[in-house]
């Protein structure tokens, strides 16, 4: 390899054929790039679907009432099914598998303001663990707790954007207060989503208290709580548990789909994970049959150099030269040709997937394409590889070549 007559030669006669190793190094540097950027195109891919379970914990069941699709044990069907503090109260204390749980009761474009300020925003009214449900994070002061909800208190927590609203930016927040719907309220927390500006234009209250200053009696919109275990199949297990129990509770059809809504995370992230596994198979197959036309261009075009070098090998075999350094020689040039080509393509792919990025900024279904330094050493490894697979089979060939017949070459 260090043998420096060899790279001597090795560059003589790239020199003397220039389209001919540019035209064979850039079906390896096309492969190489397209492998990165189909690559890097899943990965962003693959961010973007991820980003839509950020929001949430993915180890969350969501229960939503609805209304009945079937008649059922003389029940005629379109009745209205609807949750009370009963009904969460039920799930909390009968369903097995409940980790944090919370109700929730909503109002939706809810007048808000302090002073001359005002706004509209949506109002959450929950259970201390939604703030685990719903992955809210508190940057001041707390969240809603259980004092607050067994005792009816007026208190609240808002999201970044109302702070921003109706307070200066070194305004002292914690302890003022505001009027949601004309009823005062504490604010005790400032909370940032990660689920966007959207997440963080509402106001969180007890929902003990929304219920009763609101006069939604005992009223919850949804029902949401976290497992002990986030293995899917268990996930099921949990899901058909609620539903079966809440059949019998309504008496609707445990068949009827319209009657109860449950989202399942757990499932829906699993789902997601076993389709990008695919997605990888599927862009890995696609990407490296690419790379590996152009290996196979690389060694169709080194059995040329050896054809064309039989009578210059006859020679040297003819004074000494082992079957060794003939492979070596052949082998150097393949494997450097594809090491060139393809560390230029894996450049170009990355600088494309760069472009990319910074011109689908904002996209929520596809954030930072790119590789990663595992990614690329792969990448490398498999060129090496591969350049020494494509100069292997000409090697072995000029090994064989027999040194009088090929001293009578022409």
């Amino acid at each position: 390899m260090f043998n420096l007559d060899n790279w001597k030669e090795i560059f003589e006669t790239i020199r003397k054929n220039r389209l001919r190793t540019f035209l064979t190094g850039f079906s390896v540097l096309w492969g190489i790039m397209m492998l990165i950027i189909l690559l890097g195109t899943g990965q962003g891919l693959e961010n973007g679907v991820k980003n839509e379970f950020r929001d949430d914990a993915i180890n969350s069941i969501w229960v939503y009432p609805g209304r009945t699709s079937m008649p059922y044990k003389g029940l005629k069907p379109n009745r209205r099914l609807r949750f009370t503090n009963e009904d969460f109260d039920y799930v909390q204390n009968r369903v097995e598998g409940v980790d944090e749980i919370t109700g929730r009761f909503g109002i939706w474009n809810g007048l808000t303001n302090r002073g001359t300020k005002y706004g509209t925003y949506n109002i959450r009214s929950v259970h201390p663990g939604h703030q685990l449900v719903e992955n809210t994070e508190v940057t001041l002061g707390r969240y809603i707790n259980k004092s607050d909800i067994n005792e009816n208190r007026k208190v609240c927590v808002i999201g970044k954007i109302v702070r921003s609203d109706l307070f200066q930016n070194d305004e002292e927040v914690l302890g003022q207060f505001i009027k949601v719907k004309g009823i005062l309220f504490k604010i005790v927390g400032v909370f940032d989503d990660s689920g966007g500006d959207g997440e963080n234009r509402i106001i969180y209250l007890p929902i003990s208290t929304a219920q009763m200053v609101f006069n939604a009696k005992e009223q919850v919109d949804q029902i949401m709580f976290t497992l002990t275990d986030d293995d899917p199949e268990y996930s099921r297990t949990v899901e058909a548990d609620v539903l079966n129990k809440f059949s019998t509770k309504f008496r609707f059809d445990p068949q009827d789909q319209r009657a109860i809504r449950i989202r399942n995370n757990v499932l829906n992230f699993q789902q997601f994970a076993d389709l990008f596994a695919n997605v990888r198979v599927f862009i890995w197959f696609i990407g490296i049959g690419t790379l590996l036309a152009g290996i196979i261009g690389v060694s169709n075009i080194m059995l040329i150099l050896v054809k064309e070098r039989t009578k210059e090998i006859g020679i040297r075999k003819a004074l000494g030269a082992t079957p060794g350094s003939i492979i070596g020689l052949i082998l150097m040039e393949s494997v450097f040709i594809t090491l060139v080509f393809g560390y230029i393509g894996l450049m170009l792919g990355v600088l494309v997937l760069d472009l990319m990025a910074s011109g689908i900024e904002g996209v929520e279904f596809f954030q930072n394409p790119g590789v990663d330094i595992g990614l690329a050493i792969s990448a490398t490894i498999l060129l090496v590889l591969s350049g020494a697979l494509a100069g292997y089979i000409p090697a072995r060939q000029a090994t064989r070549i027999d040194p009088i017949v090929a001293l009578r070459e022409d």
